[in-house]
């Protein structure tokens, strides 16, 4: 299976910035990555057609993903952006239940839920984040929230319509912070949650990617992507710098 990296631009770089960046990273991929690591960049919704349109005339292999969606198909929501809107615009991924989003949006389950949902049915694959407080980890009531969290975001998924998903652990004291989670803290959450997602009616190896978030740089890269059950890693702040992102994606054992 592929590994796959995806750089969070999160509220940074206007559209010609964005250009700029998408361009040094392309320029800057070692020949035939494509082949074993698919590279996904997010970045605002004012530079999606942008890059699109050069993605499109270059012929790049990079792929594009939003950084979120609406819960509502359409409607009276002024300042949102549906799935369908997305689709139109090639977008192949969008991130939902970012720790961000939860915390500073008050994003519950049942929203995440419903974007979840929304996605797949403009077959747009999730980037399906989850993830726990420092509060949660010390107290050792973390499992329980995280499998939670996988119940109530994933709930109602059918196997027919599920082609992709992305899975990502991001504790939310390792956002921004500096702070990484062990190898061991890593592997013991994704082991679990692949452990619940297995019994749910839309599980397949070939199409479920579990991937880490949190704090990722070119120091802690080697460990985390070559570790057998991380498939990926949901890169932020090294991610607005491409010589970073670089050595991010180079440190996949190919």
């Amino acid at each position: 299976m592929k590994k796959i990296i995806i750089g969070n631009w999160k509220l940074n770089l206007d559209h010609l910035e964005a250009i700029q960046l998408l361009q040094k990273i392309n320029y800057s991929l070692p020949e035939s990555i494509e082949d074993n690591i698919e590279i996904v960049l997010s970045p605002s919704f004012t530079s999606i057609r942008s890059l699109q349109t050069v993605i499109s005339s270059d012929k790049l292999k990079i792929k594009l993903s939003s950084q979120n969606v609406s819960q509502y198909s359409s409607g009276a929501y002024t300042g949102e952006i549906s799935a369908a809107q997305l689709k139109k615009l090639e977008i192949e991924y969008a991130i939902v239940g970012h720790s961000e989003r939860r915390t500073l949006f008050n994003e519950v389950d049942s929203v995440v839920n419903d974007k979840v949902n929304r996605l797949i049915d403009s077959d747009i694959v999730p980037i399906f984040c989850f993830g726990e407080s420092i509060d949660e980890r010390k107290s050792g009531t973390y499992l329980n929230f995280i499998e939670n969290q996988i119940d109530e975001g994933l709930k109602g998924l059918r196997k027919d319509k599920v082609n992709k998903l992305v899975v990502a652990y991001e504790p939310i004291w390792a956002i921004g912070t500096g702070e990484v989670a062990s190898l061991e803290n890593i592997v013991e959450v994704l082991d679990y949650v692949k452990n619940i997602i297995k019994k749910k009616p839309f599980f397949n190896d070939d199409n479920i990617k579990f991937i880490y978030g949190g704090s990722v740089s070119p120091n802690n890269a080697e460990d985390i992507l070559n570790s057998k059950i991380v498939d990926g890693a949901l890169v932020g702040g090294a991610s607005l710098d491409a010589s970073k992102f670089i050595e991010i994606i180079k440190a996949v054992e190919l």
